[in-house]
């Protein structure tokens, strides 16, 4: 894939993961968000990462020096005016994606492909408010995006082929699988893994064991690495939460209505690691303090 104008929209945890992992590769990405604060700590937050990383020598300081030279990081969307790649990765939020989308669509050059790391929401639907419905396409990516192997690529409509193939290259760049996927709510990965995390929520809500006891059983008796309420700290509740809330509306099916305790615990602002505080305690580095469940119900 020979690009080196890539705009990634979105400074979040996903936008990082991507930044990071393109980076890596010996490509130059702009990293933009709301403000320019936002944009810078969220570079900081990548450099945090790589320390993790170095402490367990799995990267270099000269590593982690080159990685961050090769991120730029920016406030203003007219640098999509230069992008031949974008990728948009906002909250999952269906009227703010459409908004963003037709503002790229105005100012990108024709040849633009836009991609959305959208968990959920309709391919088609986004691209319908572009000029370039041919040029627009779904890589979700799952978190952390440097480590997890896989992602799902997922046409809308009226998706080229050549659009594909642009993704499928980026696939191959950054060491992920590519899944294929047929566009449906959910997809493949997000339909599957909401309705486990939504029960292991209700098992902890009705007292049938405790947080830590719940992964364990999980973990030891299905070979996950990461039990669900634990992994769902490293999602984000409130990401997690708008999952099930976009696949209920999309199916209106009630295993995707997401646990009262779910509800009450993003509404406190126990959002999972990104917070401090979610099923379990983390430190500032975002390491699991050990023997805290912290839920009551």
């Amino acid at each position: 894939m020979a690009s080196n104008n890539i705009l990634i929209v979105g400074a979040g945890v996903m936008g990082q993961g991507l930044a990071e992992t393109i980076a890596e590769t010996g490509t130059e990405v702009t990293l933009l968000d709301r403000t320019l604060k936002i944009a810078h700590k969220s570079i900081l937050t990548i450099g945090e990462h790589i320390d993790q990383e170095i402490k367990r020598w799995g990267k270099t300081q000269a590593e982690k020096r080159a990685i961050l030279s090769r991120i730029t990081p920016s406030a203003d969307l007219q640098a999509a005016k230069k992008a031949e790649l974008v990728i948009e990765c906002i909250p999952d939020n269906l009227r703010k994606k459409r908004e963003l989308f037709q503002m790229l669509d105005d100012l990108c050059p024709e040849e633009t492909i836009f991609i959305t790391n959208t968990a959920t929401l309709s391919i088609t639907e986004l691209a319908a408010v572009t000029e370039r419905a041919d040029k627009v396409i779904g890589m979700h990516f799952l978190y952390p995006v440097p480590t997890i192997p896989v992602v799902e690529i997922v046409g809308g409509l009226k998706t080229a082929e050549s659009t594909f193939q642009t993704a499928r290259e980026l696939a191959d760049l950054l060491g992920k699988t590519p899944i294929n996927v047929h566009e449906y709510p959910g997809y493949v990965t997000t339909r599957i893994i909401v309705p486990l995390l939504n029960e292991a929520i209700h098992v902890l809500m009705e007292g049938v064991s405790t947080a830590e006891e719940i992964d364990t059983a999980m973990k030891l008796g299905y070979g996950f690495n990461t039990g669900p309420l634990a992994l769902a700290d490293q999602m984000g509740l409130d990401v997690v939460m708008s999952w099930m809330e976009n696949l209920l509306k999309e199916l209106s099916e009630h295993k995707y209505n997401p646990c009262p305790l779910l509800r009450k615990m993003v509404r406190a602002g126990q959002l999972g690691v990104k917070t401090g505080e979610g099923f379990f305690k983390y430190d500032n580095e975002g390491i699991r303090i050990r023997n805290n469940d912290t839920t009551s119900v």
